[in-house]
């Protein structure tokens, strides 16, 4: 499929937020704070040390469920869509890729410094307090999770523009040979285990041009008959390559390193959110709704960000007091599986307050067009190391004060915050020019608002 097929998108078109897009969004958020309280319990043993359990992995009937539950390739199409809208509309306004780059890098690092850096000081203080290593390593691992999607997320945001340019050329072939890619590194992964980690980037990134596709309308041009016929055979074909112990049948395993299984359950999902659209849509327009997405659903990073961490200390700070404690995996637990929802949703609401401006949208600065490529592609290595020593080595106490620093560094090194900088009037830097002086403030739009 050539470039012709799709008609250009202008940015004004791009520039439309599809309020469906944020009511799945935040549906998605909720389904991964449920299914991550049903699944960790810490567990205090006679002779003294602490281990966690994963209730849900030891249940046989989990395994067809989180056919259902594995939401996180729906998390990388509705990225793409939004990821692809946002480049062209800062591209048409005279942005460049490396601007792109810092605008997401500092909507995505920094809600993570400040995980970090808090999770870091406030568990120093309880180890000086006394409270028992094995606890604050129980709680340091809570920061791990979100860490490595954040790294996943970033990786596959960061390609956007050179991904875009690919997709604007040969949208179809690019998806292919994004998907010749993943096959190839799934069959050499047994000879080559180091290999199956570039599918962090060729999974991630093929899933994220299905969200291309559906930007610009590939999925809303099929007829419903076409879509189901997609959700079926991905379906399918993922029952035919984990029945056959290819891949193995539990997605939670598939998913890190990720392989094609996490594929065609994007493939699966993107066609099913086509066929939901109307419905979502008419959902999505609901007074209730609008105004509850309007608050919580811009502050989606922080809540996964520190959904995890929360769950893991409060599970941890359980194990010191006489709280009953009920049996993992019986009736009771599962019963106590809802105040411990509700308990996490209560603890979100404070630190969404505290931490959640953060991840307002960077605004232009009004003395300079931006960092240097240098600093940008430094401020991304910077970001990486941390991450990438926690991937192979282990989430520590030490490594979670290092990650706060190098997070601290980045968004140094990328020179901006948000400051409410109005742009000027075209006439006023017309008038300027004309005179011989230059303008006060950059052309608007050259780093210009974004949404994720």
């Amino acid at each position: 499929m050539e470039r012709d097929t799709y008609p250009a998108v202008s940015a004004v078109a791009a520039a439309r937020r599809d309020p469906a897009i944020d009511l799945v969004r935040f549906t998605c958020l909720l389904v991964v704070v449920a299914c991550h309280c049903m699944m960790v319990s810490s567990v205090l043993h006679k002779d003294g040390t602490v281990t966690t359990e994963n209730v849900l992995m030891d249940q046989g009937w989990f395994v067809p469920v989180a056919w259902a539950l594995m939401i996180v390739p729906l998390f990388f199409v509705l990225g793409g869509v939004t990821g692809l809208q946002s480049w062209r509309r800062l591209k048409a306004r005279g942005g460049t890729g490396f601007d792109f780059a810092q605008l997401r890098l500092l909507r995505l690092v920094r809600p993570a410094m400040a995980l970090l850096a808090f999770m870091w000081g406030g568990l120093w203080v309880a180890l000086l307090l006394g409270v028992d290593p094995q606890v604050i390593q129980l709680m340091t691992a809570g920061a791990a999770m979100p860490l490595w999607f954040l790294a996943a997320y970033l990786t596959a945001q960061l390609s956007v523009p050179l991904m875009a340019r690919f997709h604007q050329r040969a949208p179809i072939l690019t998806f292919a040979a994004l998907v010749v890619l993943i096959v190839t590194v799934d069959s050499l992964r047994g000879t080559l285990p180091v290999l199956a980690f570039s599918n962090l980037v060729f999974v991630w990134c093929a899933v994220q041009q299905l969200g291309f596709l559906m930007a610009d309308g590939f999925f809303e041009q099929r007829s419903r008959t076409w879509l189901v016929g997609a959700v079926v055979s991905s379906n399918l074909l993922l029952g035919l390559v984990t029945g056959v112990a290819v891949y193995p049948g539990n997605m939670v395993v598939n998913i890190n390193p990720p392989n094609l299984c996490l594929l065609l359950l994007g493939i699966s999902q993107a066609a099913s959110l086509q066929l939901l659209k109307n419905v979502i849509g008419w959902l999505a327009g609901v007074r209730w709704i609008q105004s509850m997405i309007a608050v919580a659903g811009r502050r989606s990073m922080t809540v996964y960000l520190w959904h995890l961490p929360l769950l893991v200390g409060m599970s941890g700070l359980l194990l010191l007091t006489n709280v009953p404690k009920p049996l993992a995996g019986t009736a009771e637990w599962w019963w106590a599986r809802i105040p411990v929802f509700l308990a996490v949703v209560s603890l979100l609401v404070p630190v969404v307050w505290l931490f959640g401006r953060l991840e307002n949208r960077p605004t232009a600065a009004s003395h300079a067009r931006g960092p240097s490529r240098i600093a940008v592609v430094t401020a991304a290595v910077v970001v990486f190391i941390p991450v990438a020593d926690a991937a192979f080595n282990g989430l520590t106490l030490a490594l979670l004060g290092g990650g706060a620093a190098c997070f601290a560094l980045s968004v140094l090194l990328l020179g901006r915050v948000p400051t409410p900088v109005l742009p000027p009037s075209p006439d006023v830097n017309v008038l300027k020019r004309q005179e011989g002086q230059s303008p006060t403030l950059p052309e608007p739009g050259l780093s210009a608002n974004l949404e994720p």
